[in-house]
């Protein structure tokens, strides 16, 4: 894969084989982002667990102090009175039947779904297409609850998941360029609590293997995860 001349510069900008200090590695990881757009910084974080095996999946939300930078677009499934509740929340979209429709036709104009447990069998039937997208209500992430004003609200606040994935990464967004480094540090820390916390009973040995900062178009800057 042919890197681009600012990618290959900003490599040249640092030591790449190098754990920095977290507000360095931010530093790092906002002069690197050198795209015209206000780019993501996402964090990387390898697990010392085993994702085949039930008692060390590694999952949780977290509201992030200074949100993510991103505008959230919420669909909630529900009917009569929770309806008129996610309407009043701010849902970008509220239905039942017909988005169910609407979502087997193709449609997929939303960033996180919010369902109530009652509305699960007939969200049950687009499982496998909301699956592999990453967007299947769930009541470990919040988002299939009775109290669906709360759920918009902390979506809408910048609320993101953690999940290991089946290489023992969690892939997590914590902000945007624009943040600054100090913003970007809350949110950081705050994530890395979450998943420290997160540790199952069953994982042996190191639990942070490694951890890694990198802006949407920079190139990736390790953390010392033991100073995390």
């Amino acid at each position: 894969m042919v890197k681009g001349k600012k990618y290959v510069d900003s490599l040249k900008s640092y030591d790449k084989s190098k754990a920095y200090e977290v507000g360095e590695a931010i530093d790092i990881a906002l002069n690197t982002a050198k795209a015209k757009f206000d780019e993501t910084i996402e964090l990387h974080v390898k697990l010392g667990v085993d994702p085949r095996h039930a008692d060390q999946q590694v999952r949780g939300v977290v509201v992030l102090p200074n949100g993510t930078g991103k505008t959230v677009r919420v669909l909630v499934i529900a009917k009569g009175a929770k309806a008129d509740e996610a309407t009043a929340a701010g849902a970008d979209f509220v239905g039942a039947e017909d988005m169910i429709t609407k979502i087997q036709g193709g449609w997929f104009d939303f960033d996180v779904c919010i369902t109530t447990p009652d509305m699960m069998g007939l969200v049950g039937r687009i499982g496998k297409l909301l699956g592999p997208k990453g967007l299947m209500p769930n009541p470990k992430s919040g988002t299939v609850t009775m109290d669906i004003a709360k759920a918009i609200n902390d979506v809408k606040a910048g609320k993101v998941e953690y999940r290991v994935d089946k290489t023992a990464i969690c892939h997590v967004i914590f902000g945007k360029k624009s943040f600054g480094k100090d913003k970007l540090a809350e949110n950081f820390n705050t994530i890395m609590d979450a998943i420290v916390k997160a540790k199952p009973a069953a994982a042996k040995g190191t639990y942070l293997k490694s951890i890694t900062i990198a802006s949407t178009m920079g190139p990736g800057v390790k953390v010392n995860y033991k100073q995390a």
